[in-house]
Protein backbone atom coordinates (compact mmCIF):
# COMPACT_ATOMS: atom_id res chain seq x y z
CA UNK A 1 0.00 0.00 0.00
CA UNK A 2 1.26 3.42 -0.55
CA UNK A 3 2.60 5.32 2.26
CA UNK A 4 0.16 8.25 1.61
CA UNK A 5 -2.97 6.18 2.57
CA UNK A 6 -1.81 5.60 6.33
CA UNK A 7 -2.10 10.10 6.85
CA UNK A 8 -4.94 9.84 4.07
CA UNK A 9 -6.93 7.15 6.80
CA UNK A 10 -5.65 9.17 9.95
CA UNK A 11 -7.48 11.93 7.87
CA UNK A 12 -10.93 10.49 8.17
CA UNK A 13 -10.48 10.64 11.90
CA UNK A 14 -9.15 13.93 12.33
CA UNK A 15 -12.20 15.21 10.04
CA UNK A 16 -14.59 13.26 12.45
CA UNK A 17 -13.87 11.95 15.87
CA UNK A 18 -16.70 10.50 16.90
CA UNK A 19 -15.93 7.55 13.57
CA UNK A 20 -13.54 5.76 16.71
CA UNK A 21 -16.47 5.91 19.04
CA UNK A 22 -18.43 4.66 16.21
CA UNK A 23 -16.04 1.75 15.53
CA UNK A 24 -15.57 0.78 18.69
CA UNK A 25 -18.94 0.08 18.84
CA UNK A 26 -18.72 -2.53 15.99
CA UNK A 27 -16.54 -4.22 17.72
CA UNK A 28 -18.46 -4.81 20.90
CA UNK A 29 -16.82 -2.15 22.82
CA UNK A 30 -19.38 0.49 23.57
CA UNK A 31 -18.01 3.61 24.90
CA UNK A 32 -18.81 5.66 28.29
CA UNK A 33 -21.38 8.40 28.01
CA UNK A 34 -19.85 11.12 26.85
CA UNK A 35 -20.55 15.32 25.49
CA UNK A 36 -17.70 16.11 22.85
CA UNK A 37 -14.62 13.85 21.69
CA UNK A 38 -11.27 16.50 21.93
CA UNK A 39 -8.11 15.64 20.58
CA UNK A 40 -4.91 15.83 22.31
CA UNK A 41 -1.33 15.86 21.51
CA UNK A 42 -0.20 12.33 20.74
CA UNK A 43 3.27 12.81 22.15
CA UNK A 44 3.32 10.08 24.56
CA UNK A 45 6.59 10.42 25.80
CA UNK A 46 7.09 10.15 29.46
CA UNK A 47 10.53 12.16 29.74
CA UNK A 48 12.55 9.46 28.95
CA UNK A 49 14.53 9.19 25.97
CA UNK A 50 12.92 7.12 23.63
CA UNK A 51 10.15 8.51 21.68
CA UNK A 52 6.61 7.27 21.83
CA UNK A 53 3.94 8.98 19.15
CA UNK A 54 0.76 7.66 18.53
CA UNK A 55 -0.98 8.55 15.21
CA UNK A 56 -4.03 9.88 17.14
CA UNK A 57 -5.17 10.61 20.70
CA UNK A 58 -8.61 11.25 21.57
CA UNK A 59 -10.51 11.95 24.35
CA UNK A 60 -14.25 11.14 25.61
CA UNK A 61 -15.47 13.74 27.71
CA UNK A 62 -18.29 14.07 30.41
CA UNK A 63 -19.20 17.44 31.84
CA UNK A 64 -15.34 18.43 30.71
CA UNK A 65 -14.49 15.13 32.55
CA UNK A 66 -12.29 12.68 30.81
CA UNK A 67 -14.05 9.28 30.58
CA UNK A 68 -11.49 7.58 28.33
CA UNK A 69 -8.74 8.12 26.23
CA UNK A 70 -8.47 6.23 22.44
CA UNK A 71 -5.05 6.12 20.81
CA UNK A 72 -5.99 5.21 17.43
CA UNK A 73 -2.78 3.57 15.27
CA UNK A 74 -2.89 2.74 11.49
CA UNK A 75 -1.27 0.27 10.69
CA UNK A 76 -0.61 -0.74 7.32
CA UNK A 77 2.71 -3.53 8.19
CA UNK A 78 3.85 -5.72 10.64
CA UNK A 79 5.70 -3.99 12.81
CA UNK A 80 7.91 -6.36 15.61
CA UNK A 81 8.87 -2.87 17.64
CA UNK A 82 4.55 -1.95 18.25
CA UNK A 83 3.70 -4.72 20.79
CA UNK A 84 6.59 -3.12 23.02
CA UNK A 85 5.17 0.34 22.23
CA UNK A 86 1.30 -0.42 21.92
CA UNK A 87 1.45 -0.63 26.07
CA UNK A 88 4.07 2.20 26.59
CA UNK A 89 1.59 4.38 24.93
CA UNK A 90 -1.74 3.36 27.00
CA UNK A 91 0.18 3.39 30.42
CA UNK A 92 1.71 6.76 29.74
CA UNK A 93 -1.95 8.06 28.56
CA UNK A 94 -3.39 6.67 31.28
CA UNK A 95 -1.06 7.81 34.39
CA UNK A 96 -0.65 11.41 32.82
CA UNK A 97 -4.75 11.72 32.58
CA UNK A 98 -6.27 9.02 35.16
CA UNK A 99 -8.51 7.47 32.74
CA UNK A 100 -9.19 4.54 31.29
CA UNK A 101 -7.58 4.23 28.01
CA UNK A 102 -7.61 1.90 24.90
CA UNK A 103 -5.93 1.11 22.18
CA UNK A 104 -7.59 1.01 18.66
CA UNK A 105 -5.79 -0.28 15.26
CA UNK A 106 -6.89 0.56 11.96
CA UNK A 107 -5.43 -1.76 9.08
CA UNK A 108 -6.23 -3.20 5.57
CA UNK A 109 -5.35 -6.31 5.32
CA UNK A 110 -6.45 -9.25 7.31
CA UNK A 111 -3.08 -10.47 7.82
CA UNK A 112 -2.16 -7.36 9.41
CA UNK A 113 -4.92 -7.44 11.16
CA UNK A 114 -4.76 -10.93 12.49
CA UNK A 115 -0.97 -10.13 13.75
CA UNK A 116 -2.26 -6.58 15.12
CA UNK A 117 -5.35 -8.31 17.19
CA UNK A 118 -2.89 -10.72 19.04
CA UNK A 119 -2.86 -10.57 23.04
CA UNK A 120 0.48 -8.72 23.95
CA UNK A 121 2.19 -10.15 26.80
CA UNK A 122 3.98 -8.02 29.16
CA UNK A 123 4.71 -10.28 31.79
CA UNK A 124 3.16 -13.00 33.97
CA UNK A 125 -0.57 -12.80 34.23
CA UNK A 126 -0.27 -9.17 32.58
CA UNK A 127 -1.74 -8.37 29.39
CA UNK A 128 -2.51 -5.68 26.52
CA UNK A 129 -5.38 -6.07 23.75
CA UNK A 130 -5.86 -4.08 20.91
CA UNK A 131 -8.70 -3.55 19.37
CA UNK A 132 -8.11 -4.12 15.78
CA UNK A 133 -10.61 -3.21 12.60
CA UNK A 134 -9.67 -4.68 9.14
CA UNK A 135 -11.56 -6.02 6.12
CA UNK A 136 -13.20 -8.77 8.17
CA UNK A 137 -15.00 -6.52 10.72
CA UNK A 138 -15.48 -3.07 8.64
CA UNK A 139 -19.30 -2.99 8.22
CA UNK A 140 -20.37 -3.02 4.39
CA UNK A 141 -21.96 0.45 4.08
CA UNK A 142 -24.03 -0.25 0.79
CA UNK A 143 -26.84 2.00 1.30
CA UNK A 144 -26.79 5.53 0.41
CA UNK A 145 -28.58 6.51 3.22
CA UNK A 146 -26.29 5.18 5.69
CA UNK A 147 -23.34 6.55 3.82
CA UNK A 148 -24.72 9.99 3.88
CA UNK A 149 -25.06 9.59 7.22
CA UNK A 150 -21.50 8.91 8.01
CA UNK A 151 -19.58 9.62 5.07
CA UNK A 152 -16.06 9.21 7.01
CA UNK A 153 -17.16 5.69 8.01
CA UNK A 154 -18.17 5.35 4.37
CA UNK A 155 -15.07 6.14 2.79
CA UNK A 156 -13.37 3.92 5.46
CA UNK A 157 -15.46 0.94 4.39
CA UNK A 158 -14.71 1.54 0.73
CA UNK A 159 -11.32 1.48 1.59
CA UNK A 160 -11.55 -1.76 3.90
CA UNK A 161 -13.34 -3.29 0.97
CA UNK A 162 -11.28 -2.33 -1.58
CA UNK A 163 -9.46 -5.47 -2.22
CA UNK A 164 -12.13 -7.41 -1.61
CA UNK A 165 -12.52 -10.81 -4.20
CA UNK A 166 -16.10 -9.78 -4.39
CA UNK A 167 -15.48 -6.85 -6.85
CA UNK A 168 -19.47 -6.50 -7.28
CA UNK A 169 -19.62 -5.68 -3.45
CA UNK A 170 -16.49 -3.78 -3.60
CA UNK A 171 -18.28 -1.41 -6.58
CA UNK A 172 -21.71 -1.23 -4.29
CA UNK A 173 -19.72 0.50 -1.07
CA UNK A 174 -17.29 2.43 -3.50
CA UNK A 175 -20.32 3.62 -5.26
CA UNK A 176 -23.00 4.51 -2.02
CA UNK A 177 -19.45 6.64 -0.49
CA UNK A 178 -18.97 8.19 -3.74
CA UNK A 179 -22.09 9.69 -3.91
CA UNK A 180 -22.55 10.32 -0.26
CA UNK A 181 -18.78 12.44 -0.35
CA UNK A 182 -19.91 14.68 -3.25
CA UNK A 183 -22.37 16.47 -0.99
CA UNK A 184 -19.60 17.57 1.22
CA UNK A 185 -17.83 20.21 1.23
CA UNK A 186 -15.67 20.58 -1.46
CA UNK A 187 -12.25 20.17 -0.18
CA UNK A 188 -12.77 16.86 1.64
CA UNK A 189 -15.32 15.79 -1.36
CA UNK A 190 -11.97 15.66 -3.75
CA UNK A 191 -10.00 14.41 -1.20
CA UNK A 192 -12.71 11.26 -0.10
CA UNK A 193 -13.41 10.97 -3.94
CA UNK A 194 -9.86 9.87 -5.20
CA UNK A 195 -9.31 7.98 -2.10
CA UNK A 196 -12.18 5.76 -3.11
CA UNK A 197 -11.23 5.29 -6.48
CA UNK A 198 -7.79 4.63 -5.76
CA UNK A 199 -8.38 1.81 -3.10
CA UNK A 200 -10.50 -0.14 -5.77
CA UNK A 201 -7.61 0.49 -8.59
CA UNK A 202 -5.17 -1.96 -7.24
CA UNK A 203 -7.81 -4.81 -7.08
CA UNK A 204 -10.04 -3.84 -10.08
CA UNK A 205 -9.32 -0.75 -12.47
CA UNK A 206 -12.08 -2.06 -14.82
CA UNK A 207 -14.54 -1.12 -11.87
CA UNK A 208 -12.73 2.26 -11.17
CA UNK A 209 -13.36 3.09 -14.81
CA UNK A 210 -16.96 2.12 -14.82
CA UNK A 211 -18.25 3.46 -11.69
CA UNK A 212 -16.22 6.45 -12.78
CA UNK A 213 -18.15 6.73 -15.74
CA UNK A 214 -21.41 5.90 -14.69
CA UNK A 215 -21.29 8.85 -11.84
CA UNK A 216 -19.83 11.49 -14.47
CA UNK A 217 -16.35 11.43 -12.52
CA UNK A 218 -12.72 12.43 -13.27
CA UNK A 219 -9.85 12.00 -10.80
CA UNK A 220 -9.24 15.28 -9.25
CA UNK A 221 -5.51 15.25 -8.89
CA UNK A 222 -2.59 13.80 -9.95
CA UNK A 223 -1.52 11.49 -7.38
CA UNK A 224 -4.63 9.50 -8.29
CA UNK A 225 -4.17 9.38 -11.63
CA UNK A 226 -0.56 7.59 -10.83
CA UNK A 227 -1.97 5.24 -8.55
CA UNK A 228 -4.61 3.81 -10.04
CA UNK A 229 -2.15 3.42 -13.33
CA UNK A 230 0.53 1.57 -10.82
CA UNK A 231 -2.63 -0.45 -9.62
CA UNK A 232 -3.33 -1.22 -13.52
CA UNK A 233 0.55 -1.91 -14.30
CA UNK A 234 0.50 -4.76 -10.65
CA UNK A 235 -1.81 -6.48 -12.80
CA UNK A 236 -0.43 -6.96 -15.99
CA UNK A 237 2.84 -8.00 -14.04
CA UNK A 238 0.67 -10.65 -12.63
CA UNK A 239 -0.33 -11.59 -15.92
CA UNK A 240 2.60 -11.44 -17.53
CA UNK A 241 4.26 -13.81 -15.00
CA UNK A 242 1.35 -16.28 -15.48
CA UNK A 243 1.66 -16.60 -19.15
CA UNK A 244 6.08 -16.25 -19.48
CA UNK A 245 6.47 -17.77 -15.99
CA UNK A 246 9.25 -15.46 -13.41
CA UNK A 247 10.06 -12.17 -15.05
CA UNK A 248 13.43 -10.05 -14.89
CA UNK A 249 13.71 -6.73 -13.06
CA UNK A 250 13.81 -5.07 -16.16
CA UNK A 251 10.66 -6.09 -17.03
CA UNK A 252 8.63 -5.06 -13.63
CA UNK A 253 11.17 -1.65 -13.89
CA UNK A 254 9.78 -1.16 -17.41
CA UNK A 255 5.77 -2.05 -16.75
CA UNK A 256 6.01 -0.25 -13.35
CA UNK A 257 7.33 3.14 -14.89
CA UNK A 258 4.82 3.12 -17.39
CA UNK A 259 1.99 5.87 -17.78
CA UNK A 260 -1.52 5.55 -18.20
CA UNK A 261 -1.60 5.09 -22.11
CA UNK A 262 1.51 2.82 -22.22
CA UNK A 263 -0.30 0.64 -19.44
CA UNK A 264 -3.12 0.26 -21.87
CA UNK A 265 -1.23 -0.56 -25.17
CA UNK A 266 0.68 -3.21 -23.06
CA UNK A 267 -2.94 -4.71 -22.10
CA UNK A 268 -3.93 -4.70 -25.91
CA UNK A 269 -1.16 -6.22 -26.73
CA UNK A 270 -1.12 -9.27 -24.16
CA UNK A 271 -4.50 -10.58 -26.32
CA UNK A 272 -2.10 -11.58 -29.26
CA UNK A 273 2.01 -11.21 -27.59
CA UNK A 274 3.75 -15.10 -27.94
CA UNK A 275 6.48 -12.99 -26.51
CA UNK A 276 7.13 -10.44 -23.63
CA UNK A 277 8.94 -8.64 -26.40
CA UNK A 278 5.48 -8.19 -28.41
CA UNK A 279 4.18 -6.79 -24.71
CA UNK A 280 6.89 -4.70 -24.12
CA UNK A 281 9.15 -4.20 -26.93
CA UNK A 282 12.61 -4.74 -27.22
CA UNK A 283 14.37 -5.30 -23.62
CA UNK A 284 17.94 -4.62 -22.47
Amino acid sequence: MPSYLHELILLLFRNRFESATDLLRKLDVEPPEHDEVCAESSDLNDLRPAEYRADLVLFLLCRTRKVLGIIVEVQLGCDDDKPYAWPAYIANLRARHRCPVCLLVITVEDAVARWAGRLIELGPGSRCKPWVLGPSNTPAVTELRDAQENVELAVLSAIEHGQSTDIQLAARIASAAIVASADIDAERSRLYLDLILISLAANAPETVEATMNSLGYEYRSDFARRYVAQGKAEIILKQLASRFGPLPEAVHARVRSADSAQIDTMADRMLTARTLEEVLGPLP
